[in-house]
């Protein structure tokens, strides 16, 4: 195998995407918006914020070597040659992206026609039909195209679509935010009379709270429940840190709220996440910290309760 000196592929690998295209590759650059490109090749890989998303296949990455390897299909001794190779011949022009002031708009995958990859996923993980059927009549669930992954989607005060995130509904763990959500907007079941709110790490988390709601003969339309969107992160300093856009969001559009009930997972992040904002909320509000019986997460609980057997998940690399 030819040898590569370090430092080569380590400056192979600082090239971004973007820069890579406009320098040596400029006809294969198509501008959808301010800071948003594709390629003419493949329409559906989009370059944004200094990363780059190939959605029909899952693909993504940083670099312009990601690209070559993942997409052009070069191996990783010809990516390196080939960037190294063009930036010997001509020097590359660095645009330093304009700080984008306005919101990027939220791009959701294309939807299917069908929901029955989505259907199964949920329900093999526990999941009630009728809470799973209520929310995609309602948009909150949609099942994309081409790879059927599930996609939820959360809106904001006019119904608007401003977050979504999507999860693959076969064994490879693929999963995150759709470009431009807005994660205050995070997906949410809520019905608007409550003194009390809920709130879970995920999506799957949520919805496995309402349907274990159910199980005791209680009406989880009661219920206002509402995803993080993913783990929080407090800063080290806990009176520096802020609560999670998403709870804070609603808050400020609920001032009826007196309680917060914390179902965030059984693991350390989840625990110190939950010790911080019971100190952040605590002098305005009753927050109660509620996590799962047994297991990691509240979807662990219910396929226990249930006597499902999870299947396990393999990481894609991405």
């Amino acid at each position: 195998m030819p040898y590569i000196d370090p430092e080569v592929v380590l400056e192979a690998k600082r090239m971004d995407l973007l820069t890579y295209l406009r320098n040596y590759e400029s006809t294969e650059l198509v501008k959808l918006s301010r800071n948003t490109y594709t390629t003419r090749t493949h329409d559906s890989l989009k370059i944004s914020n200094g990363k780059w998303m190939w959605w029909s296949r899952g693909i993504g990455g940083r670099s312009a070597l990601d690209y070559l390897v993942k997409v052009k299909g070069l191996n990783f001794i010809e990516a390196v040659e080939t960037i190294t190779g063009k930036t010997a011949s001509r020097s590359p022009v660095y645009v330093r992206e304009k700080p984008n002031t306005e919101q990027r708009p939220l791009l959701l995958p294309e939807k299917s026609k069908t929901t029955d990859k989505v259907f199964e996923y949920l329900f093999n993980r526990g999941i009630d039909f009728e809470i799973i059927s209520d929310c995609i009549n309602k948009g909150y669930i949609f099942e994309s195209l081409p790879y059927h992954n599930v996609v939820f989607v959360g809106y904001d005060e006019h119904e608007k679509p401003k977050y979504a995130a999507y999860r693959s509904t076969n064994s490879i763990k693929l999963m995150g935010d759709c470009s431009g959500s807005q994660k205050q907007y995070s997906f949410r079941l809520d019905n608007g009379y409550s003194d009390e709110v809920h709130i879970f790490e995920c999506a799957i988390d949520l919805l496995s709270y309402a349907t274990l709601y159910k199980l005791q003969g209680k009406n989880w339309r009661n219920l206002n429940l509402v995803s993080l969107a993913g783990v929080y992160s407090p800063k080290k300093d806990i009176e520096s840190s802020k609560v999670p856009i998403a709870l804070d969001n609603f808050l400020s559009k609920h001032q009826e709220t007196e309680k917060i009930f914390l179902h965030l997972d059984n693991d350390i992040a989840g625990r110190n996440a939950t010790k911080v904002m019971q100190f952040l909320l605590s002098d305005k509000y009753e927050v109660i910290d509620s996590p799962p019986h047994s297991g990691k997460d509240f979807n662990d609980f219910l396929c226990f309760k249930l006597g499902i057997q999870k299947v396990s998940e393999r990481s894609l690399e991405r």
